[in-house]
């Protein structure tokens, strides 16, 4: 079975023993999340379609971990102009096990 869930602004697919890693949640390591948002239920041809949400939907994860991911690097540059503009970013990220899925 798996679930279209919302989180962060953003749609994931997931099924039961997905690991992901998703916008910075304020929970700690080691408890539960719970995401009420559930667009859509479903196996094979059995699906439920949420408008916008399932009324019973719930999928239930552990967090495994907090970090940051890999750099990336934003260059604004003009030719022939003597710009030259380098800066960094590093976006939080929690990491988060699914253990259940409910329709």
């Amino acid at each position: 079975m798996y679930a279209v869930i919302l989180s962060g602004g953003k749609q994931y697919r997931v099924k039961e023993g997905d690991t992901l890693k998703l916008e910075s949640l304020p929970e700690a390591v080691g408890q539960t999340v719970n995401f009420d948002k559930v667009l859509l239920v479903g196996e094979g041809s059995d699906i439920q379609l949420g408008a916008p949400y399932l009324k019973n939907g719930k999928v239930s994860a552990t967090v495994v971990s907090e970090g940051r991911h890999k750099k990336i690097h934003i260059i604004k540059f003009h030719r022939r102009k003597h710009h030259e503009k380098w800066q960094g970013h590093r976006q939080n990220y929690t990491e988060v096990k699914i253990t259940e899925i409910k329709a």
